[in-house]
């Protein structure tokens, strides 16, 4: 009986024995495992910091670029450098742009908040056409080119950039979509920032408060809106029903004077024109340094504005100017929309308070938190970021 019970100890022993050493071996194999799976996860890291992945661009064209970009470089997009900018909440990346882009970034908020954009080279543009060899000395991991110039991103990508195509009208001048579209495309190429949706949502809920207000105004009750692009001692410019002022116009409900001009982009104007067409609200760009007190006074140029009902009634407004001129595309075009609403129409939004409408926008989208007078510089830009066109 002895023998036996001493034998059944030992079997048990045994088996102890062995479950001890079953665990120690899963607890081997668990750290092994561990340590298995965090080589692999530092090796895809590593990976997607050295490799490569492909985009489609703005003209349909697949677009090799690298997951660490750390130097960029912007064509003939204007407001891009700064939709960029703000992307990143950080001027870092930025390595060159136009000297347009760089005097709105100098005389606007984006400068103040970024000092570094400044740093920017502007020497390889000239007009819309890239220096290629001023460009290569920048070398940069992306260039971002204008859609609308096909051969330059042809010659770019047989220089050996990376050159992505970016579209200013695609989407027939309706800025809220070119902007969401602009950040779909940045966040394909730099999915780390993906700012897709929050955009979208802000786009969409200030888009639909408008429309809500403004869709009970009748024909009759509609402004007469004229955009004033350009203007000098010799030459006015503005939007017809194809450019950025037929947007913004029937977004708010309003008429554009100039829509019977068809032809795209900025085109040229006469004074014999505006008295015919006698808007009752004009609108002054960034793209010109013309004040309000410029029509008022008939300060330039040989132009009488005295009998233009909106110079009768002192509704000339001078747009604002945030990140960027916010007459096209760009990081300010959801407040810029709802700031067009409140000053065609103030009855209609007298509970909108633009200003902490953009510091809560840019909060929210950005995480940028803006002072009040941050805010306010928006709507009162200064001429000199107007000078150059």
């Amino acid at each position: 009986m002895k023998s036996m019970k001493k034998i059944l100890c030992m079997l048990l022993a045994g088996v102890m024995l062995i479950s001890v050493a079953g665990c120690g071996g899963n607890k081997e194999a668990a750290v092994k495992e561990d340590s298995v799976t965090a080589e692999t996860t530092e090796e895809v890291v590593e990976e997607k910091k050295t490799g490569t992945h492909v985009i489609t661009d703005h003209l349909g064209i697949e677009v090799e670029v690298p997951y660490e970009v750390n130097r960029i470089a912007v064509g003939n997009i204007l407001p891009l450098p700064s939709v960029l900018t703000v992307f990143f909440d950080s001027a870092e990346k930025i390595v060159g742009m136009s000297p347009n882009s760089m005097s709105a970034a100098e005389n606007g908020l984006l400068g103040e908040l970024y000092p570094e954009v400044l740093n920017a080279e502007t020497a390889y543009m000239n007009g819309t056409d890239i220096n290629l060899e001023e460009l290569m000395k920048l070398e940069p991991d992306v260039v971002f080119y204008s859609a609308s110039q096909p051969d330059q991103g042809e010659q770019l990508r047989n220089a050996g950039f990376a050159a992505v195509a970016i579209s200013v009208n695609k989407w027939e001048y309706n800025a809220i979509e070119t902007l969401n579209h602009w950040i779909i495309l940045l966040s394909e190429i730099f999915p780390d920032n993906d700012k897709t949706e929050i955009v979208a949502k802000y786009s969409k809920e200030y888009y639909e408060l408008v429309q809500e207000r403004v869709a009970g105004i009748t024909e009759e009750e509609r402004e007469r809106v004229f955009f004033l692009f350009k203007y000098t001692d010799t030459n006015m410019q503005t939007s017809g029903s194809k450019f950025f002022g037929q947007f913004w116009a029937d977004a708010i409900g309003a008429i554009n004077v100039a829509e019977e001009i068809e032809m795209d982009n900025q085109v040229d104007a006469n004074m014999e024109q505006v008295y015919a067409w006698n808007p009752s609200t004009i609108f002054i760009t960034n793209f010109t340094a013309a004040q309000p007190e410029d029509l008022y006074t008939n300060a330039i140029g040989n132009y009488d504005w005295s009998a233009i009902d909106a110079v009768q009634n002192e509704k000339v407004y001078k747009m604002p100017l945030g990140m960027y001129r916010s007459y096209t595309p760009g990081a300010d075009t959801p407040v810029t929309l709802l700031w067009f609403a409140k000053t065609t129409y103030p009855e209609l939004f007298e509970d909108i308070d633009i200003i902490q409408e953009t510091k809560d926008y840019y909060k929210e989208v950005f995480g940028l938190e803006l002072t009040d007078d941050q805010a306010a510089s928006i709507f009162a830009p200064n001429e000199e970021v107007g000078v150059g066109f």
